[in-house]
């Protein structure tokens, strides 16, 4: 069975201004649906071509560079688009928020770390919250469209908040203002469901 580009649960325009509707059709309509195509070029007639993407991006070093790329821009935008949401942004609360707060002092610290792993990550690639395997949280952030999840990551663990930096992620909108998009971004953030990955790494 191939993989699919799976749907958006809020319209194209839902996360403006700050991320603006054409953003959304060519990110998630192009970008996106390209990843999917080429994993399926790459996998076809191959038994992984049934395989869960997880499954596939976790053992990743058994792979040519194709899948590794369109691989991991699949599993890394399809779990990005639910970390989003029209009715987001605030402040985490309940177990997540307590982890925050005794591993990074504050939920301000917090974003501050993320938007410096955004902002300094060369070229493109991806800031990640993730959970550790001793169950801690940590700050990180991978090239390309590599994940925390993979087994050639530097800093490995189950990826729980993933922020696009690539430049088709915000360049029609904040150009060359990376800085800009990391911290409007934010204003979007569905903590609910982030709360819930967190809820389920560390269970």
């Amino acid at each position: 069975m191939a993989f699919t580009l799976p749907a958006l649960s809020y319209a194209t325009d839902a996360l403006e201004p700050h991320i603006d509707k054409l953003t959304m059709e060519i990110h998630h309509g192009k970008h996106h649906q390209a990843y999917v195509t080429n994993l399926n070029k790459a996998l076809e007639g191959k038994p992984e071509a049934d395989a869960k993407i997880e499954d596939i991006v976790k053992n990743i070093s058994k792979y040519p560079a194709a899948v590794r790329n369109n691989g991991g821009g699949h599993y890394n935008h399809s779990l990005f688009w639910t970390l989003l949401s029209p009715s987001g942004g605030g402040e985490p609360t309940g177990a997540l928020a307590d982890a925050i707060k005794s591993t990074f002092g504050s939920f301000a610290d917090l974003k501050t770390k993320v938007s410096e792993a955004g902002a300094t990550r060369f070229g493109s690639g991806w800031a990640w919250l993730i959970v550790t395997a001793d169950k801690k949280l940590a700050v990180t952030s991978t090239p390309n469209q590599d994940s925390p999840l993979m087994d050639i990551a530097e800093v490995k663990g189950t990826p729980i908040l993933g922020i696009d930096v690539w430049e088709h992620a915000y360049y029609l909108h904040y150009q060359n203002r990376r800085p800009d998009y990391l911290a409007a971004i934010w204003n979007v953030i569905n903590w609910a469901h982030v709360a819930e990955l967190y809820a389920k790494a560390i269970a």
